[in-house]
């Protein structure tokens, strides 16, 4: 058999393999998806919210500062929901009347406009839709109880994440030393590659946020500039669907081009897209760069791929978590099949052994004693004086006497 079609035949089995046990995964994931998605959103608001319990706990008790974190979390949701509840029961009349005037406007364009369409086909046209509704109340009124049903199902879930999340923050270290326990000798491997995914998934939820946060502010502060009503939800309609990267900006764009017409006509619509173009340009260029960095190193085809297999299995929610939920897997399997560097090898000596023979002195002071000199010996018999010293000068010692010479 040539090496080659062994090669692929043997990647061939490994990847069937693969497949049987993610489907099967995923299987028990659709069964237990009321759970799944609940702790996979804990894990993106425990990524986020951790960094302040983290400055909390070096001054006071690891719980108190998971409430207190908890509570500042309920303070902001709670503002902004008020906020918004305000800025709609204020601006909503007026928003209806805008957008009555703005359609008369439209229709009054189409009619005597370059179109030149007539009255009657718009009439036909609104009846039409009428009678569609009409015809569709039925399907209309199932798809409301079911919606109950579903509204149910994210407030058990909304709980559950809650829960989740309080004791993520709260004992995240101790559950996973008792995660690493399972693994034995392969515990340091797991360990490094759970702290890099998780250095990863905090990194582009805190990117994200303040980037989303950005969105908001400038989409909310041109619409208020442009005297758009309900300014307020849209800019927050805009910092959600942020977290759908280039997806949610078009959709959440989109809501607020066409209620910038409808209130304040076309004039105001094509200012605001124009504003919208370059705080993404800005986004694209600058604002990625700099505070997402190198958390998610997924060029835009893959993160519209990515999108587009979450949007497909799981809605909305599975293109919401689809992009870190990859860049964690992807972190994961480089540090798992990363090989282990090689032990050091033992240094080589600087200089040849003073002693061929093996008998090296332990202490290297001996060993510098007995170096041979750098000057040629003064005594060539070898009776080397114990003492050094410097010689005395003639005349100054014992004079020499000729018989002892002979």
């Amino acid at each position: 058999m040539p090496p080659t079609l062994l090669t692929l035949a043997v990647w061939g089995a490994c990847l069937i393999v693969l497949g049987v046990v993610i489907y099967f995964f995923w299987q028990i994931i659709g069964r237990v998806g009321i759970i799944a998605l609940p702790v996979a959103v804990a894990f993106l608001l425990t990524a986020l919210l951790y960094p302040v319990t983290g400055r909390l706990r070096r001054v006071m008790r690891p719980i108190y500062a998971t409430w207190l974190t908890m509570l500042l979390f309920f303070a902001v949701i709670v503002g902004i929901g008020f906020l918004i509840g305000i800025r709609a029961n204020e601006e909503a009349p007026r928003l209806i009347d805008q957008i009555a005037k703005t359609s008369h406007e439209v229709q009054d364009w189409l009619i005597h406009g370059p179109f030149q369409v007539k009255e009657s086909q718009i009439t036909g046209v609104v009846d039409e839709l009428t009678k569609q509704l009409s015809e569709r109340r039925g399907q209309i009124t199932g798809t409301v109880i079911t919606g109950a049903t579903a509204v149910i199902e994210v407030l058990a879930g909304i709980v559950l994440m809650l829960f989740v999340t309080f004791f993520f923050l709260k004992d995240g270290d101790r559950i996973w030393n008792w995660f690493l326990r399972a693994f034995g000798g392969a515990a340091p491997r797991v360990d490094r590659a759970g702290r890099s995914a998780w250095r990863t998934l905090s990194h582009y939820v805190q990117g994200t946020v303040a980037i989303s946060a950005i969105h908001g502010v400038v989409i909310g502060a041109t619409l208020a500039v442009l005297g758009v009503p309900l300014w307020a939800p849209i800019a927050v309609l805009v910092f959600m669907s942020s977290f759908i990267p280039i997806v949610g900006i078009l959709f959440a764009g989109a809501v607020g081009t066409l209620v910038t017409f409808g209130s304040q006509g076309w004039l105001a619509a094509v200012i605001f897209i124009g504003v919208l173009i370059v705080e993404q340009q800005l986004e694209n260029h600058v604002l990625q760069p700099l505070i997402v960095g190198r958390a998610v190193e997924f060029h835009p085809l893959a993160i519209i791929l990515v999108l587009g297999v979450g949007g497909v299995i799981a809605g909305i929610a599975g293109a919401a978590v689809a992009v870190p939920v990859s860049a964690v897997i992807y972190r994961v399997l480089q540090e798992l099949l990363r090989r282990e560097p090689p032990a050091p090898a033992a240094a080589p000596p600087e200089s040849p052994p003073l002693h061929p023979e093996g008998d090296e002195p332990k202490d290297r002071s001996a060993s510098a004693s007995q170096q041979p000199p750098t000057s040629p010996p003064l005594h060539p018999e070898g009776n080397e004086p114990e003492e050094r010293s410097t010689p005395e000068p003639p005349g100054t010692g014992e004079a020499v006497s000729p018989q002892r010479n002979g």
